[in-house]
């Protein structure tokens, strides 16, 4: 009974799976038979037959749109345009160049209508050892270029702020009305170049120069306001300037530098007790009238008018015929010779011995002393 069993559920299994195989068998077959039977897309468009074909021939998978079609290609090849010719071969020769770079911009080959070079040329054989052109070449767009302030540029630029300017006062016609109204000069420079901040500190140093006839001085504060300036004066120009940077904005230093000015006027204007025994030497700068020089050119002249008082009634005597008649004292410092003979010490005393200084006083005390000079 066990072994019949065994038998039929051995025979049941093998039938189940015969009837799986067969089934998969139908199935296979007749999908392979609806895919031979149905024509492709691609053998229906070009009107091909499954006769024509053959049942050996391997047929290709096309997926529509993958590939373009000759009409879309035809339409493609006609949208081409051809490369219009560079701007500079279209411009004519009085063509405005201020709409053609209004503002400021990198360099373009295609526009700038002038035959430029720049870069190296390595080797003898590398572009005929000549200097690159303008054609693509990044060399020349490097530097910034000025080709938006040109004159033209600038005369539209004037014309358009025009509207927003004032006219130049009357009264300032010269540089002397100019500095008569407007004694003090302040100068600040700005700094304009590419980083990550637009500050530069060197933007914050002020410098504020004033001419010292300006200032009101006696003989005192200008010598001591000298002192106290040192090299900042300049003694050709006679101008005083004060630069600061001391500060981190630029108006502190500008508040700094005038307020320096401020307490340096008034403190000239101070006179110490010390200052009374000052002397000859003591002193910024060699004044004639002040020195004993000018002492002995008075005695001097004053004895040589007592001598020709004394010989008036001598018709021979003419050794001090060069010296007027009742020459009082407070006259002696207007004559010729005697402004010569000032000029000359002054010049040595001030800028130092050199041959045309030295010269210039010995021909001035030859005067004094009404001595014959080499020229004549």
């Amino acid at each position: 009974m066990a072994a019949f069993m065994e038998s039929s559920t051995l025979r049941c299994a093998m039938q189940r799976l015969y009837a799986m195989k067969l089934t998969n068998g139908i199935s296979c077959t007749c999908y392979a038979r609806s895919i031979s039977s149905s024509p492709s897309i691609s053998h229906r468009k070009r009107g091909i037959n499954d006769s024509e074909q053959g049942d050996s021939e391997f047929r290709t998978f096309e997926i529509p749109g993958l590939k373009p079609t000759r009409r879309e290609r035809d339409f493609f090849r006609r949208r081409r345009r051809l490369v219009a010719p560079p701007r500079y071969l279209q411009m004519k020769q009085d063509q405005d160049w201020t709409s053609v770079w209004p503002t400021a911009a990198s360099f373009k080959w295609s526009v700038v209508p002038l035959p430029l070079r720049q870069g190296f040329a390595e080797k003898e054989t590398e572009n005929k050892g000549v200097s690159p052109g303008k054609y693509g070449n990044v060399e020349l767009m490097k530097p910034p270029n000025f080709l938006h302030l040109t004159p033209a540029h600038i005369k539209k630029h004037c014309q358009a702020i025009q509207k927003f300017c004032t006219k130049w006062p009357e009264g300032l016609n010269t540089n002397k009305e100019i500095d008569k109204h407007f004694p003090i000069t302040v100068t600040t420079s700005d700094y304009s170049f590419s980083s990550a901040s637009i500050r530069d500190p060197r933007a914050r140093t002020v410098s504020v120069a004033l001419k010292l006839s300006h200032l009101k001085l006696n003989r005192h504060a200008w010598q001591k306001m000298l002192r106290l300036v040192g090299d900042r004066f300049e003694p050709n120009t006679k101008k005083l300037t004060v630069t600061t940077d001391r500060c981190p904005l630029r108006q502190q230093n500008y508040d700094y530098a005038m307020y320096l000015l401020t307490a340096i006027y008034f403190e000239s204007w101070k006179k110490e007790p010390w200052e009374e025994e000052m002397v000859e030497a003591d002193r910024h700068r060699y004044i004639w009238r002040l020195s004993q020089s000018r002492t002995s050119v008075v005695d001097l002249i004053k004895k040589f008018q007592e001598i020709k008082e004394s010989k008036k009634d001598d018709p021979s005597f003419k050794e001090l015929s060069h010296l007027p008649n009742n020459l009082k004292e407070e006259d002696i410092d207007s004559l010729d010779l005697v402004r010569e003979y000032s000029r000359s010490v002054a010049e040595i005393m001030n800028k130092g011995e050199n041959s045309e200084s030295l010269t210039k006083y010995k021909d001035s005390v030859k005067k004094i002393l009404n001595l014959q000079t080499e020229a004549s």
